[in-house]
């Protein structure tokens, strides 16, 4: 009855994802020229795709090394080999499988069934990972917000946001003494490891820009693609589909810009992220422990 229950939650977490996915996705593009968007999208150059695909995947392998330092911590050596598989497979699942366990909680499930850690120390690792990643995304945020079009039209919030970009680290210090001591001696390398991963997912944003509108101000896209970012953190959508081309719509209109090419720029981005998610069905390791053969991470 338990497991049943279970299942029925899930499918009724799924069903709803893809509800308010579909139904962002089509409140955004009723309010949009879709003719646009389209024409945006066939007419860009294949050569700045690639270049997204290839900065995207560099941001994921920052990223899985970053999370490997956080499984170190808690007693757990993975080979590098091995961690990178398990990260891709964790990213297919975050993608295309909305409502079950997801990419993070698989990871958990098959690192607390197959190497004997509790499982509370593993969600404190991967958990604290995903922070990190949302300290630094909010921190690049800032340094975009400083010089963009919204910084014009509001002066007066521009003190607040040099503010802010100075007391990002320094707040996130404390937080990682305080509640997370066992990661504090990791902090440095692992806060430089995350700006890489944000930086290198904007420099993507940059090159699908520049693949559909090369002579386009890239500044304020850009700044709107991080906080776009945040939005698809909270699991409501699929994959963050809907919750991102809604953030580029609002947030560019207030800036009366054209809504169409952020709009693009957001269906291109969730594409390179599902292509690039792929490898990790192709790559599907068994729940098994990693074989000593593998080599070890550096």
């Amino acid at each position: 009855m338990a497991k049943t229950s279970q299942g029925a939650k899930k499918t009724l977490k799924a069903l709803l994802q893809v509800l308010v996915t579909l139904t962002a996705l089509y409140l955004v593009l009723q309010k949009t020229d879709v003719r646009q968007i389209g024409q945006a999208i066939g007419g860009s150059n294949p050569w700045y795709i690639l270049l997204a695909i290839v900065f995207f995947n560099i941001s994921k392998l920052f990223n899985a090394v970053r999370l490997n330092r956080f499984f170190r911590a808690i007693g757990l050596d993975l080979p590098w080999g091995y961690n990178l598989k398990l990260y891709y497979l964790g990213m297919f699942y975050n993608l295309f499988l909305p409502g079950g366990v997801g990419g993070d909680g698989y990871k958990i499930f098959v690192l607390q069934k197959n190497h004997g850690v509790k499982t509370i120390n593993v969600f404190h690792a991967v958990f604290w990972d995903r922070l990190t990643g949302i300290i630094a995304l909010i921190f690049l945020a800032l340094i975009l917000l400083i010089p963009s079009s919204f910084a014009a039209l509001m002066p007066t919030t521009v003190p607040y946001l040099w503010a802010g970009l100075a007391a990002v680290y320094p707040m996130a210090w404390l937080l990682n003494r305080f509640a997370y001591p066992q990661f504090l001696q990791l902090f440095a390398v692992t806060a430089w490891e995350s700006i890489m991963v944000q930086a290198t997912q904007a420099a993507t944003a940059f090159f699908i820009l520049q693949a559909l509108s090369p002579d386009t101000h890239s500044i304020d896209y850009l700044a709107i693609f991080m906080f776009s970012t945040v939005a698809t953190i909270l699991p409501i959508t699929i994959g963050g589909a809907g919750a991102r081309e809604v953030t580029f719509y609002y947030m560019l209109n207030h800036i009366q810009l054209d809504a169409s090419l952020g709009i693009a720029l957001s269906l291109v981005f969730f594409a390179v992220s599902a292509v690039s998610s792929l490898p990790g069905i192709l790559l599907r390791i068994r729940h098994e422990a990693p074989a000593a053969k593998e080599a070890e991470t550096p």
